[in-house]
């Protein structure tokens, strides 16, 4: 009798029992719990398991999530520390999947997370420098649009102009702190020492963008009220006088001045324009 065909005994051999596919749900969680185990049903193309792939695609993904959270927030990094904020990293990473494909859109809850990271506690003012940052980012960011030029309001009559309301910068952020994180980040930005810098007096920093490059600037509390009445459409006029109510040495030149030469608005309000 004649040997059958090669193929013929290759159809005769019973099929390969193969371990049932792992869904995405589980895979995806998995990748970011590295103490988790591996999924079942993760093969490899032979159909047997592909415990190392998976563990090496594993750390791929932490170590570049890791890498994008330090980029987004390289002040807080430089602050707290690398191995601190590598072991503050991981945690979030656990709870914390990417929920954009954009890089840049990572770690907007990890401020939060910050705050109430037991380890950090002594270090409270890091959750504030994180909120400084992301605020940082958002601004870099933001839409394009030119500032109002100084001029413009400068020609008003004095009545017309303590009347006018105006329409903040898309780009410019007003944050109120707990802590003195924008002296800090200020500082580190600038290669100072931190040395003798007081941490806990709370602060408020104004984030602007006029043309291409972000600025954070320190507002005392007068300028810090006079900015946020203006933000909330309040008239010069009244956001001078509600300044002038929280603070006794509010000087209305200066808040001007940080109003106009920040960038932090980028029209009259078009019911006040002439």
């Amino acid at each position: 009798m004649p040997a059958a065909p090669c193929w013929g005994r290759v159809m005769a051999e019973p099929a390969r029992t193969q371990p049932p596919r792992t869904g995405f749900p589980a895979f995806a969680a998995s990748l970011m719990r590295p103490d988790a185990g591996i999924p079942a049903g993760v093969i490899n193309p032979l159909g047997g398991r592909a415990d190392k792939r998976y563990a090496v695609y594993r750390n791929n993904v932490a170590m570049s999530l890791k890498g994008a959270l330090g980029d987004i927030f390289p002040v807080t990094r430089q602050v707290a520390g690398q191995r601190f904020f590598d072991a503050m990293a991981l945690e979030f990473l656990a709870g914390n999947p990417p929920r954009s494909p954009i890089l840049a859109e990572y770690g907007r809850d990890f401020p939060d997370f910050v705050a109430g990271f037991e380890p950090a506690r002594r270090l409270f003012f890091l959750a504030d420098l994180a909120r400084l940052e992301r605020a940082w980012l958002d601004a870099y960011h933001a839409a394009d649009c030119p500032p109002l030029p100084p001029e413009t309001l400068l020609s008003r009559d004095p009545e017309a102009l303590m009347a006018t309301r105006l329409c903040p910068h898309p780009a410019a952020r007003l944050l109120e702190l707990g802590s003195a994180a924008a002296s800090i980040f200020l500082r580190t930005k600038a290669g100072e020492s931190l040395k003798g810098l007081a941490p806990s007096p709370a602060e408020t920093a104004l984030i602007a963008r006029p043309h291409y490059d972000v600025a954070v600037h320190r507002a005392t509390p007068g300028e810090a009220a006079f900015m946020k009445a203006l933000f909330e459409g309040e008239p010069i006029g009244e956001a001078a006088e509600r300044a002038g109510e929280d603070d006794d040495g509010f000087d209305l030149s200066s808040a001007f001045a940080l109003a106009l030469t920040t960038g932090a608005f980028a029209a009259i309000s078009p019911e006040d324009a002439p």
